[in-house]
């Protein structure tokens, strides 16, 4: 059994600190389940364009608000606490927080990350060994 706070990954290796976001790896590959959860904050005003095309995204709003826009289509999806979106294509999008507010996240990766993975030039992260 894996009982951990968030308090226990604030200031740690485990927790990305980005310009535009901020990733609290709570559970990730070295814990042998088949996927990872993040608890991430999108800074306020701050726009991301993302694609994961090594990984299957789902990701559940819990605080503040903003945007998710689906680049295949065109089409903007409102986010605020509640709202769930699943990436189940790779689908290429843009995700936004709006002005003056955080969005807080809980983002379930499969398969897994390795707790450090940024970006890359694509938007992607790389798919671990």
């Amino acid at each position: 059994m894996i009982v951990k706070h968030l308090d226990d990954v604030i200031g740690t290796a485990a927790d990305v600190d980005t310009e535009g976001w901020n990733s609290r790896r709570l559970i990730y590959k070295d814990a042998g389940v088949g996927y990872s959860v993040n608890d991430t904050i999108i800074k306020p005003g701050t726009e991301h364009e993302f694609e994961y095309k090594n990984h299957f995204e789902t990701v559940y709003c819990i605080e503040g608000e903003g945007e998710i826009v689906d680049l295949a289509t065109g089409v903007t999806h409102p986010i605020r606490p509640g709202t769930l979106y699943c990436l189940n294509q790779h689908d290429r999008h843009i995700l936004r927080a709006n002005k003056g507010t955080h969005m807080r996240m809980v983002c379930v990766f499969n398969p897994p990350l390795t707790g450090r993975e940024v970006h890359d030039q694509t938007g992607a992260y790389a798919l671990a060994d």
